[in-house]
């Protein structure tokens, strides 16, 4: 059941801005994949090789206003879904699943701050920045939504959402699986860890995974905010 400190407050103006939040949130995270997709998708508009090529190397192009409004998109979109359910009374502001999904937000602005190496140059500061930034904010988002999740695993009203939001940042961990056998392959035999498997495929099903984890805290964002929910 619901703990007294935890009792949702989205009622009167306190409800409608964190449906605002919420709603608003998701459809920033939606619109995310929207963009990507297309860069990706549409050659004469990308450019670029999805198979082999990382998502950030759309920044590297003439499509880097398009593909940093995507990921500021995406940060801002989290940190709406995180502030309506704190109003809504699903997480705590201090405590550590929320500072790991504003760990998410502040990975992605970094990595749209300092763009990745760009190898026809060489190695730069901002890949090396880019890089850490890149590593923060995929290792932090399954951490959060895990800890958001296990709170209400047995909570009568949000057993259901909690379990879909765990289900899907257990996928989220998952996804590292191929990266971590590249790794570990590459170093028993040798060679370039980014030749073993197609890195830009690798790269995708990860941030796939979890946007969807965001997107479906997202949706029990919305579902808190509902009259029924009060």
């Amino acid at each position: 059941m619901l703990t007294p400190e935890l009792t949702p407050a989205a009622t009167g103006h306190h409800g409608a801005v964190a449906r605002a939040l919420a709603v608003g949130g998701t459809v920033a995270v939606l619109t995310t994949v929207a963009i990507i997709a297309v860069l990706d998708l549409v050659p004469a508009i990308g450019m670029i090789n999805p198979v082999r090529r990382t998502i950030s190397e759309h920044a590297l192009g003439p499509n880097r206003m398009l593909f940093d409004l995507a990921l500021l998109l995406l940060a801002a979109g989290s940190l709406a879904i995180l502030a309506a359910l704190v109003r809504g009374g699903l997480v705590r502001f201090r405590s550590v699943g929320a500072v790991m999904l504003g760990l998410w937000s502040a990975g992605l602005t970094v990595v749209v701050l300092f763009p990745k190496h760009n190898w026809a140059i060489g190695p730069s500061l901002s890949g090396d920045i880019h890089r850490v930034g890149s590593l923060v904010a995929f290792l932090s988002l399954p951490v959060a939504v895990l800890l958001i999740a296990r709170r209400w695993l047995r909570d009568e009203r949000w057993s259901g959402h909690a379990r879909r939001a765990r289900a899907l940042g257990v996928l989220a961990v998952l996804s590292f699986a191929p990266i971590v056998y590249v790794l570990v392959y590459a170093s028993a035999v040798g060679g370039a860890w980014w030749q073993v498997l197609p890195l830009g495929v690798i790269e995708r099903v990860l941030a796939l995974c979890e946007v969807v984890a965001v997107i479906g805290v997202g949706g029990w964002a919305i579902a808190s905010t509902r009259p029924a929910a009060r």
